[in-house]
């Protein structure tokens, strides 16, 4: 796949019109906890600064219930982008109105506007046409750099591009990055390849399992998800999180995996727990042995052990999903000991997705992974093969 990149673009002296992905964590008091996200446009936004454009940048933030909820205002984004960029963001009180229009008009090269929540307007999620012609008419030139929505069909993603021909339009650095990393890991991985899939269900992961099945050498499977595929293999599993009316696809992965030879590995010890608490009582139990009325949370060591050893190994690494509910502390052991042996490996480590991307910078694990991901369903549907909604517009033809 070959895609439209913003260098191979004329951008000089234009408006440019930057998707990112200002998605950021907040406390109760409006500060960002995790500025990740917004450090990883810096490249795009710069790259049009250099060349004296004037920028629009646009983003959603969580789910606003209602236009203009000051709960999911962008406007600390807007501070750290001023401290980040070090100059002034000016940040439209709204979406498409008329005075954010006549600002994006006036604005002059090196400026840098940021519309408000895109989410604060219906048309977004609806990925509304009309909605869409008043972003575009804003600018020159399109530039999708939010590879964590991308595999969304809203607005500011999949139909704005209808508006820009090949030539004004296209992918920024990190969009652009993520893409390739992708393709050429799923693709021409370096082997042993061993795929590391955790989370809590089945169901959001299935695709993903059948298309890994054939192309990794292993593949390590712990978080809830691990539940169903024991018990298919016939374990009690107590109350731990079932999908009972998938258990014929686990049996169908387990034994797809078993054709192609490829060595498939599931928890042998959990830490049970009486309830979904962090203060309930907790032990160690073997997954042959988890009392009916208590429910598995997290893996143990031993299979933190088991897993360790089977990625002794690998040349390629990709993890997505926790091991476990590594939220509460007492539950968050099995995930830890996964990211310090991910992290202390020699291969090529991707890490795909929020929370465990989450969960590497709080064990300390960040600096030392290859790569991480800054989209979950994003990379999941990488994985699956598919063609993400804000990509197809911007590949090239061969």
């Amino acid at each position: 796949m070959k895609l439209q990149e913003i260098r191979n673009i004329d951008i000089d002296g234009k408006k440019v019109f930057i998707r990112c992905d200002f998605n950021v964590p907040m406390d109760e008091y409006n500060n960002i906890t995790d500025d990740r996200r917004i450090k990883s446009a810096l490249n795009t936004i710069r790259y049009c600064i250099d060349r004296d454009c004037s920028i629009i940048l646009a983003s959603h933030f969580g789910r606003p219930e209602k236009p203009g909820d000051e709960k999911y205002s962008l406007k600390p984004v807007a501070k750290r982008l001023h401290t980040l960029l070090k100059q002034e963001i000016k940040i439209a009180k709204n979406v498409v109105e008329d005075d954010t229009l006549e600002l994006a008009k006036n604005l002059q090269a090196g400026e840098v506007l940021l519309l408000e929540n895109l989410r604060y307007h219906s048309g977004e999620k609806k990925n509304d046409p009309e909605f869409a012609e008043k972003l575009a008419s804003m600018a020159d030139v399109y530039v999708n750099d939010a590879f964590g929505v991308s595999h969304r069909a809203h607005a500011s993603v999949q139909a704005i591009t209808e508006y820009f021909d090949i030539k004004h339009k296209a992918a920024g650095f990190l969009l652009a990055k993520e893409i390739k990393f992708f393709h050429n890991i799923v693709q021409n991985p370096k082997r042993p390849f061993v795929s590391i899939v955790g989370g809590s269900k089945v169901s959001g992961k299935l695709e993903v399992l059948h298309n890994l099945i054939t192309k990794v050498d292993k593949i390590l499977i712990g978080g809830g998800m691990a539940f169903t595929f024991l018990k298919a293999q016939g374990y009690e599993v107590g109350k731990s999180l079932v999908e009972d009316d998938l258990i014929p696809e686990a049996l169908k992965i387990l034994e797809e995996a078993r054709q192609l030879g490829v060595k498939l590995y599931l928890p042998v010890d959990v830490v049970a727990a009486e309830a979904f608490d962090a203060e309930a009582m907790a032990k160690l139990v073997t997954t042959q042995e988890i009392p009916e009325s208590w429910m598995g949370l997290d893996i143990g060591p031993a299979t933190a052990q088991l897993f360790r050893l089977a990625l002794g190994d690998a040349n390629t690494i990709l993890w997505n999903g926790p091991m476990g509910v590594y939220e509460m502390e007492k539950f968050a052991k099995g995930s830890t000991r996964i990211s310090n042996t991910v992290a202390q490996s020699y291969a090529t480590t991707v890490v795909g997705g929020g929370d465990t991307a989450d969960l590497v910078r709080v064990t300390g694990d960040e600096e030392d992974m290859t790569f991480i991901s800054t989209g979950g369903g994003a990379s999941l549907e990488l994985i699956e093969g598919k063609v993400l909604p804000g990509v197809k517009a911007l590949v090239l033809e061969d």
